[in-house]
């Protein structure tokens, strides 16, 4: 039995179809350090030490820029949406307070309903040399690419001349 060109494009089009619908169906990955109800019970407020929270649970996601003695452990899982874009499903935040002893104080637990909602700005900000001109974006960073990744003679100086300021000890360079 022979098909027709219409059928034919009809399954054509609905493997298609069908191949699209993996974008919907990817596995979650999961990222950071879960901590769990039962590693924090392990914890004894005024007894258990950094070096005893560190060895159980792991070293922070991060430490807190104006109080190093709030340890953060930042887990989520997430999952691809449409467009192969990431989402996050499930994100756990636990802050782990200590005593200016290092001694363990407490522990506190976020979810990702308690996360706050931020807007970005619409505005600009303005990046130090003006706006480069369209042949200023065309060659502007020609010889600055380094895909070996190692030092050479035209790097001097400490970036500085890459956002239009002084510090490029040399002539060579993307300043604009």
């Amino acid at each position: 039995m022979r098909l027709t060109k219409l059928p034919q494009c009809l399954l054509l089009t609905a493997l298609l179809g069908v191949s699209g619908c993996a974008v919907f169906t990817d596995s979650p990955h999961y990222r950071g350090i879960s901590v769990s109800q039962s590693d924090l019970k392990q914890l004894t407020p005024g007894v258990s030490q950094q070096a005893d929270v560190q060895a159980l649970l792991g070293p922070p996601t991060f430490v807190e820029q104006y109080d190093p003695n709030n340890w953060v452990y930042v887990s989520q899982v997430t999952k691809m949406r449409i467009a192969r874009t990431e989402g996050v499903t499930q994100q756990k935040v636990v802050v782990v307070t200590f005593n200016s002893d290092g001694s363990f104080k407490s522990a506190t637990q976020k979810t990702l309903a308690d996360a706050v909602p931020v807007s970005m700005d619409g505005k600009q900000t303005p990046v130090p040399g003006g706006s480069p001109g369209f042949i200023q974006q065309l060659i502007g960073g020609v010889g600055s690419y380094n895909p070996l990744g190692t030092a050479s003679d035209n790097s001097g100086g400490n970036g500085a001349s890459a956002l239009g300021g002084n510090g490029a000890s040399s002539g060579l360079g993307s300043g604009f």
